[in-house]
């Protein structure tokens, strides 16, 4: 059954949005309707504070209320009737294509100065991690984790077991607050469920607002349900979130310069993109295979254990992850995983995906695929791009002869 959130910060935004559109243009005589409005967003979120305590957008709301209350001297006594409804005026920002030079990254932040280096982070499947270092990661993660945050913007994802009872999670809700940036942006939250991938911010628009740049922060959707492209281009930032099945991915290109924006280093440790999931949340793809092996004894002895639905040999995920990703790399490696793990054949597509956004997002061609390392290779000694390189039989037999012995043990 799909998971529906008790958390309605969601339904309080586009009330907001929809009895306040185009009140910027009105004159003075209208603020205390906005601040009516104001006060009815403010009544709204604190009737869903209990189940939205642990949401980024509802923490969010609650402090634009606070700063708006402020900057259109708002008092918090008085009516709360929701206003008539407005239209946007013609000319409206939405239909702007001038911005302002500060809010075009490479134009303003690199005048003077050489091209910016771009990083990737990307999220997919069961679920796992490639950090804007390239480290590659399959963590547990259940429940709500920062991907990113940083001074201008804030991602967080929430992970969900695929199967009851099963250690095997993937990413059910995501939610992007994009926060205000000098005369660029208005703060925008994106949030995307499971079977909800909105072509849209919370509040109904497609842009960032009403400022002069607001067209350097927009959302254009690839295909209906299914892909969505955000693009940032005042930190010169490009996300792209899909649903494959019945789970979302995440995948992004960042400045590095806007990567290290965080005031407080010492909050970056659950920062995942960067710092990586911590060691206890992180699984051992050599583990899993060697109590896969065991697994598949115990059900050849007897039919003791329970197959996952759609049950995967290692033969025939890997016959069949080989359809779509034909590089043995660890998107590869992945796909046989999930498969093996969750028996749903959505997790191969998701793993061709967030490849196929690696090769549109990452700026270092050469780093595309990403090899498994082991204690035996010196750091750095990955197979090179494109061609992994076989190893000996002779080795490969010692190796599966010294974990079948180290199982025993």
């Amino acid at each position: 059954p799909t998971v529906t959130s008790p958390c309605k910060i969601l339904k309080c935004n586009s009330e907001f949005w929809a009895a306040t559109s185009g009140s910027h243009h009105l004159g003075a005589e209208e603020a205390p309707e906005f601040c009516t409005a104001l006060r009815a967003y403010a009544h709204c979120t604190r009737r869903t504070a209990r189940t939205c305590r642990g949401d980024l957008a509802y923490h969010s709301a609650v402090h634009g209320i606070d700063d708006l209350m402020v900057q259109h001297n708002c008092s918090k006594d008085g009516p709360t009737s929701q206003p008539r409804l407005r239209t946007l005026p013609p000319g409206d920002s939405q239909e702007r294509s001038d911005s302002p030079e500060i809010c075009h990254y490479e134009k303003s932040f690199h005048k003077h100065s050489a091209a910016p280096n771009y990083t990737h982070c990307g999220l997919f499947g069961d679920p796992h991690l490639r950090t804007f270092t390239d480290t590659f990661q399959t963590c547990k993660v259940q429940g709500a984790w920062p991907l990113i945050d940083n001074n201008y913007l804030n991602v967080q994802v929430t992970n969900t077991p695929v199967l009851p009872g099963s250690s095997a999670t993937a990413t059910s809700k995501l939610t992007i607050i994009f926060k205000s940036f000098q005369e660029c942006v208005d703060q925008k939250v994106y949030q995307a469920e499971m079977d909800e991938l909105p072509a849209a911010f919370a509040d109904g628009s497609k842009n960032g607002g009403d400022k002069h740049g607001a067209n350097s922060l927009k959302i254009t959707e690839k295909v209906s349900g299914q892909h969505i492209e955000i693009q940032a281009k005042y930190i010169g930032t490009t996300i792209v979130v899909r649903q494959v099945g019945r789970y979302l991915t995440f995948a992004v290109r960042m400045p590095e310069e806007v990567v290290n924006a965080v005031e407080d280093r010492d909050s970056q440790g659950l920062y995942l993109c960067l710092r990586g999931c911590p060691l206890n949340q992180q699984i051992d793809f050599q583990a899993f295979r060697s109590a896969q092996a065991a697994e598949g004894r115990a059900r050849r002895k007897g039919p003791s254990l329970p197959a996952p639905p759609e049950a995967f040999t290692y033969e025939s995920a890997t016959a069949k992850c080989r359809e779509k990703l034909p590089v043995e790399d660890l998107y590869f490696q992945s796909c046989v995983f999930d498969l093996l793990t969750t028996g749903d054949v959505n997790f191969m597509l998701a793993a061709y995906y967030a490849f196929e956004d690696v090769k549109m997002l990452h700026s270092n061609k050469d780093k595309l695929h990403l090899y498994e390392r082991t204690r035996d290779l010196a750091p750095g000694n990955a197979a090179p791009s494109g061609h992994p390189q076989p190893l000996p039989a002779l080795w490969v037999a010692l190796l599966c002869l010294s974990q079948c012995w180290l199982g025993l043990l």
